[in-house]
């Protein structure tokens, strides 16, 4: 049977989850969980929600899915080893590093992957699993035909998100907020900038970018055929009403079998929803039918919630089986026994039976007052006694001796495990270059390779594998010449049934001689390296800290490029393990969609045509087309430095790249040259992105 986890974004929403069926709930200190919006937790109210659900039978995970910075590893090591002495059920996290630090401090404790690492294969599951990750919370853009494939082959638990507010962009793959300079979405400080009015230009469309909210409700049964672990209620900054109301409707959907019904579901879209509701991905029903206006909830809304709040305080939802055992003889004390689904075990003597007058007690007589556990979090599963005739028990005392029962019982439940704790201390620092070494260029499109920029020769050129044309002369040229590495750069999401053909054209750049790839996904790294490549790290690793440095090292990485989130101060701190590339020109990925934005916008994909959106300050974005109709949307101006040569040498890093996107050709040269030191261009409204943001 699917688990289902519900969001408890305060202590009241431990118990608004708990009481109307959550199997697990997911919560988070203070800091470091991307729901800091939420109330949260400290860490007596940890403990006491960590007791409350232990005693229930309810699971908890503690979410430290944030990026971190090395000064944060230490501090949120020491947040892990915290929740393991409260008894903590699992530990979610997106940062490698965060995984790193936290395995290292509490090894017992189970490591799930958040979807904001942007798991969407097998291999990025088998992957996971190889780190030593037994869960993985799968990206919300799969299809019921590939979580299928996913499920059936995956090594450790899969984990789907079917409710609730999602973001139009891959999870962790989303740098708007940040871009804009209201904090960074993997961080926790997401402003929901998705959600405001856009422009897509030549199209009649206000909201592209606000997606509706994900709702599966009626495919649970399914869910659990293909073999979902669990399934996930987005919402830990909701209300703890709004908790109680959707874990209800999804926990008889998944524990009574019962889907929901047609009130259920326009609960579900009237009263706690503002975008309405959408299961085009499950479905695989892409397009304009996803995407929604902003929809205030109707006014009924207080008076669902008033009423939900009374059931949950004063209800207690039975959960944890129990066995009694009774025995009623002749000259003995009366004797109670109870055992729990954890065989725990509790013994209560009554009174002495008095003989029966008028009625005599009986087996049935017993098992009726057994059975009366309502008020409790125990539900009677069946009853073994043995009564000697013409006995009676005043029915107090039957009451009383199974109060006792079940008070032992709930005590013993209580206490956390106790498990082995390590140490996390930083590692070494490897200090980088004294000055960047190298010069590496990215093109978006093959008609920006020209014969002047080749002849520049950069050290490395990544062109991506589905633009590589090898019957072209400059590309003959360039894998001739040892001035320059041409290298192939993967799409930044690959679904398994895209892996055969991506996997040909791999090998097919082999053949010709290729021998480096970009790739930006845990999930590419073994696909590339079984092709025979050495594997290099883009920015979509959200490299934030030395650990994941360390770790995309021992993964097996040639190099990476570094976080743009981060300052020329904080990169300048970092271990560099493997050589690190500082993107120091273009324009910065913001999104990275499934969804073709030009598509949902107008019914027909034109990504060919440069289309963009216009914000509300009149700002440009353009839309970048990707491998099979997604779409990046890029920052209106373009990150560039060549003008902080001392600033960038200081950083460490072994590379500066050049990331074009929009540029044409002689743009590209022009660039180019201005980061040799061979010319004076300047682009019109550039910026310096996070670089020289206060640390």
């Amino acid at each position: 049977m699917l688990e289902l986890v519900s969001p408890a974004g305060s202590p009241e929403g431990v118990v608004a989850a708990v009481q109307n069926g959550a199997d697990a709930v997911y919560l988070g200190f203070k800091e470091h969980n991307a729901c800091i919006k939420a109330q949260n937790f400290t860490y007596q109210e940890l403990g006491r929600a960590l007791e409350y659900c232990r005693v229930r039978g309810v699971k908890a995970y503690l979410m430290l899915n944030t990026l971190a910075y090395d000064g944060e590893l230490l501090a949120i090591s020491e947040y892990a080893r915290q929740a393991c002495r409260l008894g903590i059920d699992a530990i979610i996290v997106q940062d490698f590093g965060v995984m790193r630090a936290v395995r290292k401090t509490v090894p017992d404790v189970p490591v799930y992957a958040d979807s904001k690492m942007s798991i969407h294969n097998l291999e990025g599951v088998k992957m996971a699993a190889a780190m030593g990750m037994q869960r993985v919370i799968l990206s919300h853009e799969l299809s019921r035909r590939k979580l299928a494939y996913i499920c059936r082959n995956a090594p450790i638990e899969v984990e789907v998100i079917v409710h609730g507010e999602i973001c139009v962009s891959y999870s962790g793959q989303c740098y708007l907020s940040s871009a804009k300079g209201k904090g960074s979405n993997n961080r926790g400080m997401c402003t929901q900038l998705c959600r405001q009015g856009y422009n897509a230009v030549g199209y009649a469309v206000k909201y592209p970018l606000s997606i509706r909210d994900a709702c599966l409700a009626r495919y649970m049964t399914d869910l659990s055929l293909i073999g979902v672990t669990a399934a996930r209620i987005e919402g830990m900054s909701k209300r703890p009403e709004h908790s109680a109301i959707v874990t209800g409707i999804y926990a008889k959907a998944i524990h009574k079998n019962k889907a929901p019904s047609q009130e259920e579901i326009r609960t579900l879209h009237r009263n706690l929803s503002k975008h309405g509701l959408t299961d085009g991905y499950y479905t695989d029903r892409l397009g304009s039918e996803m995407f929604g206006m902003r929809e205030e909830p109707e006014k009924k809304e207080s008076v669902i919630f008033s009423s939900a709040r009374k059931n949950y305080l004063n209800g207690e939802f039975q959960r944890v089986p129990v066995r009694f055992v009774g025995t009623i003889s002749k000259g003995k004390r009366v004797k109670l026994a109870g055992a729990d689904d954890r065989k725990n075990t509790a013994v209560v003597y009554g009174p002495m039976p008095a003989p029966a007058f008028h009625k005599d007690l009986n087996e049935a007589s017993m098992q009726t007052q057994l059975h009366k556990t309502s008020g409790t979090p125990f539900y009677c599963v069946g009853v073994r006694s043995k009564v000697d005739s013409d006995l009676s028990l005043p029915i107090s005392a039957f009451n009383e001796m199974r109060r006792d029962v079940l008070a032992e019982i709930l005590e013993l439940r209580k206490p956390a495990p106790v498990r082995a704790e390590g140490e996390y201390a930083p590692g070494e620092i490897i200090f980088g270059y004294d000055e960047p070494q190298a010069l590496t260029v990215f093109l978006t499109r093959e008609r920006q390779l020209t014969l002047e920029l080749a002849k520049l020769s950069p050290d490395i050129i990544y062109i991506p594998i589905t633009e590589i044309n090898f019957e072209s002369p400059i590309i003959t040229a360039l894998l001739e010449t040892e001035d320059t590495n041409l290298a192939i750069s993967l799409p930044h999401i690959i679904h398994d049934n895209e892996r055969k053909r991506l996997s040909d054209m791999m090998l097919r750049a082999v053949r010709h001689g290729v021998t480096d790839v970009l790739v930006g996904n845990l999930g590419h790294i073994q696909f590339a390296k079984s092709n025979g490549m050495v594997v290099r790290g883009d920015y979509s690793f959200n490299a934030y800290n030395s650990e994941t440095i360390a770790v995309l090292r021992d993964l097996g990485l040639k190099s990476t490029a570094l976080s743009f989130e981060l300052s020329l101060n904080e990169i300048r701190e970092l271990s560099k393990p493997i050589d690190t590339e500082l993107i120091v020109y273009g324009r910065l990925p913001l999104m990275l969609t499934e969804n073709c934005i030009i598509r949902s916008s107008s019914g027909a994909c034109t990504c060919d045509s440069n289309p963009s959106l216009v914000d509300k300050d009149g700002s440009h974005l353009p839309i970048l087309p990707e491998y099979g109709c997604r779409n990046v949307l890029l920052s209106p101006k373009k990150v560039f430095l060549a003008d902080k040569r001392k600033a960038m040498a200081s950083v460490g890093a072994w590379a500066k790249r050049l990331n074009f996107t929009t540029e044409n050709a002689s743009e590209c040269i022009a660039v180019t040259k201005r980061f040799m030191g061979l010319s004076g261009y300047t682009p019109t409204g550039y910026t310096r992105g996070l670089y020289y943001r206060e640390s």
